[in-house]
């Protein structure tokens, strides 16, 4: 008799197995949220990405602005999203670096968010404007990297 149980358990428990099928990824349309104004370089390369994203998957891919507070209220929604893949955030320095560093966020960015992929690198440059006095600048730019370098403020 036990080990008619023991076979029947697992009869079931096979049989089960040939019921569970993966979840096609992505089930319905993907949004990108970009927490920047419109028209700006992160609007760009997220609009350009979706086309091929699009492309390649099948699926629509919608690009929605959410502005507000430095970027932090869309990367918010996005954090408080499904964490299912549909909804990504189109962040960057200011959204996942700079405000986490000087906003109280209601969302973490090492907890909420699992990077994707790098689409794009971005220089920063410091300038002076033409109204300053001419001088060795490339001496007081030398002197501000290594300060930067020493965490010197």
């Amino acid at each position: 008799m036990r080990k008619l149980l023991i076979a029947a358990a697992f009869a079931a428990a096979w049989a089960s197995l040939g019921t569970a099928r993966a979840q096609v990824y992505p089930s319905r349309p993907i949004t990108v949220v970009v927490p920047l104004p419109a028209g700006g370089a992160f609007d760009v390369a997220a609009r350009v990405l979706a086309e091929h994203m699009r492309a390649s998957l099948g699926r629509p891919v919608i690009v929605e602005n959410v502005t507000g507070a430095a970027g932090s209220i869309g990367t918010g929604q996005v954090a408080r999203a499904a964490p299912d893949g549909h909804t990504l955030v189109a962040g960057g320095l200011n959204t996942h670096v700079i405000n986490p560093a000087f906003l109280a966020l209601r969302y973490n960015v090492l907890n909420d968010f699992e990077p994707v992929a790098l689409t794009a690198t971005v220089p920063l440059l410091i300038v002076r404007g033409r109204f300053l006095p001419k001088g060795n600048w490339h001496a007081h730019g030398s002197c501000a990297l290594s300060c930067c370098r020493r965490g010197d403020q």
